[in-house]
């Protein structure tokens, strides 16, 4: 598949996943995941996430700005690897902002607690497995009655 088709196809399952585990690196050295609504996704594959000044991640991404997204629905999964920065900037704050995000901040974009985590993805590893759940089983049937490595999809890495 060309270089091209595979970063579509990484922001592809970033845009219907949406929701994404954000894995930052905390003081002691140990990987820490929370969920993160992805707000824009860009087509070489950097990413736009809301949160507050006080939280984790950002004193994390302070000390160590080496991140890791991954995301997931049903069929389809991505792991990107990227920079992370603090963003305190009020007007991407607005460009970004919507509904979504006034529920975590009723008070608004100018709310001083708001800032944005701006992931520079370096690189980022996919895989598919076409036909859903019913597809995967009879793979792993087959792969148990012939004995032989189940294979139930498509894969790649991507640098971007």
């Amino acid at each position: 598949m060309p270089e091209t088709a595979n970063i579509s196809k990484v922001t592809d399952i970033i845009n219907d996943s949406h929701i994404g585990m954000f894995t930052t690196i905390n003081e002691k050295g140990a990987l820490v995941s929370r969920p993160l609504a992805v707000q824009d996704v860009k087509d070489d594959g950097d990413m736009w996430f809301f949160t507050g000044e006080g939280t984790s991640q950002v004193a994390h991404i302070g000390a160590d700005p080496r991140v890791n997204v991954s995301f997931g629905k049903r069929t389809e999964w991505v792991s990107v690897a990227g920079t992370a920065e603090v963003v305190r900037d009020r007007a991407k704050i607005r460009e970004l902002w919507n509904q979504a995000v006034e529920a975590w901040f009723p008070d608004g974009p100018d709310t001083p607690e708001v800032v944005l985590l701006r992931v520079d993805s370096d690189s980022a590893e996919y895989w598919t497995s076409p036909g859903g759940t019913a597809a995967t089983v009879l793979q792993w049937v087959k792969s148990k009655v012939t004995h032989s490595r189940m294979s139930v999809g498509e894969s790649g890495t991507v640098e971007l």
